[in-house]
Order: C-alpha cells, then sequence, then structure tokens
C-alpha cells in the first residue's frame, strides 16, 4: 500500500501543467512589453483563478476538475483530480498549491493564444502599438 500511495504521488507532482519552449519564449516577449496576467491589454480576462482552484482542492479533487473544465479547460486534470479524490485527505498537501500553480500556468498559455490566434486580441495587441513577433 505504501509503495502504490508513494507512485500516486509521483505521478500526481509530476503531472504539473506546463508551458512549452515555445510558449515560454512567447510570454517573456509579451513581458517585456509589458504585457502579463496581471496586466493585460485590451479586454483579456483570466480563464481560471488560482485562488479559486487552489480552495477548491480542500475538497477531493475539485480544484483539478475546476482546472479541466471551462475556457482554457486542460483535460490532463480529470486524472490528476481523480488520483486526488483517491488519495484525499492526504492530497491536500499537493493538490492545493499544484492547483493554484497550474491555474496560473493555464491563464498564462490562454494570454498567448488570445493576442496570437483570436482575431479580439490581435486587434486589441496592434491597437495597443505592441508586436508578437516570436518564430
Amino acid at each position: 500500500m505504501r509503495k502504490v500511495l508513494l507512485s500516486l504521488i509521483v505521478v500526481i507532482l509530476a503531472g504539473c501543467t506546463s508551458l512549452t519552449r515555445q510558449e515560454q519564449m512567447e510570454l517573456q516577449a509579451l513581458k517585456g512589453q509589458g504585457v502579463s496576467v496581471d496586466k493585460p491589454v485590451g479586454n483579456w480576462e483570466s480563464p481560471a483563478s488560482p485562488v479559486g482552484a487552489a480552495a477548491l482542492n480542500l475538497l477531493p479533487g475539485f480544484g483539478n476538475f475546476y482546472l479541466a473544465t471551462g475556457n482554457g479547460g486542460d483535460s490532463s486534470h480529470y486524472l490528476f483530480g481523480t488520483l486526488n479524490l483517491l488519495t484525499w485527505p492526504i492530497s491536500i498537501l499537493w493538490g492545493i498549491p499544484e492547483a493554484a500553480v497550474d491555474a496560473r500556468t493555464i491563464n498564462e498559455r490562454e494570454l498567448i493564444y488570445y493576442y496570437k490566434f483570436n482575431p479580439q486580441g490581435k486587434k486589441e495587441f496592434s491597437k495597443s502599438g505592441l508586436s508578437l513577433k516570436i518564430d
């Protein structure tokens, strides 16, 4: 039983949402121009609340289920939520910080996609006089 629990913990901790190298470079380019999740240009709204996701993970896996749904949802969080549910209440120890970090990462990814691919986001970005040129 101990090995199974340890294996689940390793899988959950290794499963955090991350940005690709290209996304990291695009995010750095945005930050260099003063645009971030906290200071967007135009009407962009973050799809996930880090505080909300962390608070929901007080309940078994609910924060992960929240991150798996909605705008910018990452379906891999269904698995993480299920694993957190199975290991609750100990999963609170890693589930709360993991949900907060993953919500922030999802918001960063959606910020990049909004300004790079969404017609309204592209228009707002170019109106501000900024440009996103990363190859």
